[in-house]
């Protein structure tokens, strides 16, 4: 195993994702955070704008340049808006850095799909190809020979994991996926928004983006190659009152009768040594409070006889394997250690 120390940089440190990342580097035991960037907020004091990570870190903040953090980091988080990580990430990488971007910018391998669900321009071809999907109990391995991992997104990380062996073993029809997912308000980010306030969310719970959220091609980009041709999936996300969570119930039309029991048993087999997907015996369903906090993706199942549809429900932490910890667990797979370094611990509950 690789025991040296690395420095890293986080880029959009003042969003949750960066902060996120700011707690969970604190108890890696080879990395030290050396550069915390944000380009709104330079030059102010990290510790004013966050004062439960004052034990952390008290420096000012650094603004994005790329010479400064080159100097100062080994690896760079860009935890930044859908369009900055497509500007910045090739320098970092030109610079000699390791690059893991949470960015939305990296993960579709088709310019045109990007152009149409992100409503931006998309990424230089080459790059694009370059950076490797770091959904890391399917892609580890690949994972491990990369400079550049393109962070998933969190509904897909949740979603993917639900679906992927099922769809991979050819034992559910990829294209009845319907997957019907919920989100704490932490997933919009820290931007103010009307739907995000108070008075908005408390009480409430509504659908967004119908039929047009962007995680919607990146779920299917990755389960048409998980079955060997095009996958179109229904996905529809909602957001509900909490703080973090995601779960995906997810509804699949099976291709021959199966019990619960078998579909515990192929996961357990697909992920066996991956140590953040748990798992839960039949009859055992998942909820959110069960992973808040920590990096693990819990998987429970009911098969219907009477329909013949199997009901897949998995649940993560948003910022944790939807986000951060994910980043981590990539960041370890690279410089092969232990996925679990910085990451192994439980849940908070209640």
């Amino acid at each position: 195993m690789n025991t040296n120390h690395i420095r890293a940089a986080i880029v959009g440190s003042t969003g949750y994702g960066g902060v996120e990342l700011i707690r969970l580097l604190q108890s890696h035991p080879y990395v030290t955070i050396t550069s915390v960037v944000s380009s709104s907020s330079a030059g102010t004091s990290f510790a004013d704008a966050f004062p439960h990570l004052t034990a952390i870190h008290t420096d000012l903040l650094d603004g994005v340049d790329v010479e400064l953090i080159r100097g100062k980091a080994d690896v760079v988080f860009l935890a930044t808006p859908h369009g900055v990580s497509m500007k910045l990430a090739p320098e970092f990488l030109a610079a000699g850095l390791k690059v893991i971007d949470l960015s939305g910018d990296y993960r579709l391998k088709d310019g045109e799909t990007y152009r149409q669900w992100y409503k931006h321009e998309p990424a230089v071809a080459a790059d694009v190809e370059r950076a490797v999907y770091g959904l890391a109990e399917v892609y580890g391995e690949q994972v491990k020979t990369t400079d550049f991992v393109s962070n998933p997104g969190c509904y897909t990380t949740t979603s993917l994991l639900g679906l992927y062996p099922a769809v991979k073993a050819g034992w559910i029809d990829p294209n009845s996926i319907i997957i019907d997912a919920k989100s704490g308000v932490s997933g919009a980010g820290r931007g103010l928004s009307l739907g995000n306030h108070y008075s908005e969310v408390n009480e409430n719970f509504k659908a967004y983006k119908v039929n047009s959220h962007q995680h919607t091609p990146e779920i299917e980009q990755v389960l048409s190659e998980a079955a060997g041709r095009p996958v179109v999936v229904t996905f529809t996300p909602h957001l509900v009152p909490m703080t973090r969570g995601i779960m995906a119930t997810t509804y699949a039309t099976m291709t021959e009768k199966r019990s619960a029991e078998a579909f515990v048993e192929l996961y357990r087999q697909f992920y066996e040594g991956r140590k953040f997907v748990r798992v839960r015996p039949a009859g055992q369903l998942p909820a959110t409070k069960e992973v808040y906090g920590s990096n693990y993706c819990d998987i429970g199942f009911s098969a219907d006889e009477r329909t013949g549809r199997i009901t897949i429900i998995s649940v993560t932490d948003n910022l944790v394997k939807g986000a951060a910890g994910q980043a981590i667990q990539n960041l370890n797979l690279t410089m092969g250690w232990d996925e679990t370094l910085g990451l192994a611990f439980a849940p908070v509950y209640p």
